[in-house]
């Protein structure tokens, strides 16, 4: 084995770590790959002879890729979509993608990432890099260009906001289910009473379906458990293409209809009560083209 395969193998061994951090930053599967692939870059063009934790210095070399694609990103956007949703971490309910199971390990939801799309960017990196992988504030610092106190203050600030407003889910992925399988069995039988009967009193219902503005757009925020209600019963004809996923790691729904692509993911939060506190539906054509449906429960 020569130098270069040796490097590459290296790498490897810290792909998934990679990808999983660049999406939680990001919130993007493919600049989450675009970001890896960067720090592939910087590796094979460095020289890391004296590098004692590749590991550590690979993750920091994602974290700025990510911080500087984040603040691009942010200066870019004049005019954000009322709704977004980040891509969806689509995969058989089954779970038996290891590789997809490291992306959304430690309970990532949609709408925990919703919360952290509207994170500064300096607060997002402090966040994700110390939380969610305990990098110590002394290699966050010089990332941010503050002090490890005023990163570890960015930190505690994003925390705050992310604790007020991601709602916490179940533990329980077999009580998810059974709630997501509550929900379908519901619309597929046209059960208003049932399925308002699932949904918290203060639900939130988003749904992204891409640029095309309202009336032509289907993006929308629904607010309120007769309000989601009767909006998934508007849609109940779409409920006998729906098929169990998991999404984010936690059981959701993917429609596909007789084209066999899928036309929606739908992401379920269901707190400690059992009941749905927020509801995410991507429905953008342009991003679902990449979810592989003969994966999926059918």
């Amino acid at each position: 084995m020569n130098d270069g395969e040796y490097l590459a193998e290296r790498f490897e061994a810290h792909r998934s770590q990679l990808r999983a951090v660049a999406y939680r930053m990001l919130g993007s599967l493919s600049e989450a790959e675009d970001a890896v692939q960067e720090a592939w870059l910087k590796l094979s063009r460095s020289d890391t002879s004296e590098v004692a934790n590749l590991g550590g210095w690979l993750t920091t070399v994602v974290g700025r890729v990510c911080l500087d694609m984040l603040r691009s990103r942010t200066s870019r956007r004049e005019d954000p979509l009322d709704v977004y949703l980040p891509d969806p971490v689509v995969s058989s309910i089954e779970g038996t993608d290891p590789e997809q199971q490291a992306l959304v390990a430690d309970s990532v939801g949609l709408a925990l990432l919703v919360v952290l799309e509207a994170l500064p960017p300096a607060e997002r990196l402090a966040f994700v890099l110390h939380d969610m992988f305990a990098v110590p504030f002394d290699e966050i610092a010089p990332m941010v260009g503050r002090t490890p106190a005023a990163a570890r203050q960015l930190a505690s600030r994003a925390r705050r906001r992310v604790q007020g407003a991601a709602p916490a889910p179940d533990a329980d992925l077999t009580r998810q289910r059974e709630v997501v399988d509550a929900f379908l069995t519901a619309s597929r039988g046209g059960d208003f009473d049932a399925l308002l009967s699932l949904l918290d009193p203060d639900i939130e219902l988003r749904v992204d379906g891409g640029a095309m503005p309202a009336p032509e757009g289907t993006s929308k925020l629904v607010r309120g458990a007769h309000a989601v209600a009767s909006q998934a019963f508007m849609y109940r004809s779409f409920s006998p293409f729906a098929r169990l996923a998991l999404v984010n790691g936690a059981p959701g729904l993917v429609t596909v209809p007789e084209g066999g692509t899928a036309a929606a993911v739908m992401a379920f939060t269901v707190g400690p009560h059992g009941k749905v506190v927020r509801l995410d539906i991507l429905a953008d054509p342009d991003r679902l083209t990449g979810i592989d449906v003969t994966l999926l429960d059918t």
